[in-house]
């Protein structure tokens, strides 16, 4: 087995599609429409422009594994003086591959890209199962961190 580490290109973005859905289910995401339209449309515009960078882990031309990064900006504050800020999402794993260091890996590439962009914080909604992966590697709990749905 000899994984590849590679950014994700428009050509992958179908299959990617899927692993993200199939994570959203695994973090028991209720299914009541169909996101896959919305989902083609955001990734192909801000893969586009820049705001968004995924890489992905492949084994022989299957995707065992992915990443992905947004990246916003808001009014800088103490805490984020660029007032940049990495959004990380899509970390997925195929199950026959976990425990591997694959994760670890591709969140250190995500990483890496939010220095670049320029990001002052990154942040991330953690399933139960990231939180071990985000701790080892240094993210902590931000007890203010809350949601209004419209």
């Amino acid at each position: 087995m000899a994984i590849e580490y590679k950014r994700l290109t428009e050509t992958e973005i179908d299959v990617f599609i899927e692993m993200r859905i199939n994570q959203l289910r695994e973090e028991g995401a209720k299914e009541d429409i169909d996101l896959k339209p919305a989902l083609q449309d955001y990734y192909k515009r801000h893969m586009a422009d820049g705001t968004f960078v995924s890489w992905i882990a492949v084994d022989e031309e299957k995707i065992i594994g992915t990443s992905g990064i947004s990246f916003v900006e808001k009014p800088p504050y103490f805490g984020c003086p660029s007032g940049k800020m990495g959004l990380l999402s899509s970390m997925f794993t195929n199950p026959n591959y976990r425990r591997m260091g694959i994760a670890k890996e591709l969140l250190h590439r995500v990483v890496e890209e939010a220095r670049k962009y320029g990001c002052g914080t990154i942040q991330i909604t953690a399933s139960d199962m990231g939180v071990k992966l985000y701790t080892a590697y240094g993210f902590v709990h931000n007890g203010n961190f809350m949601q209004y749905k419209l």
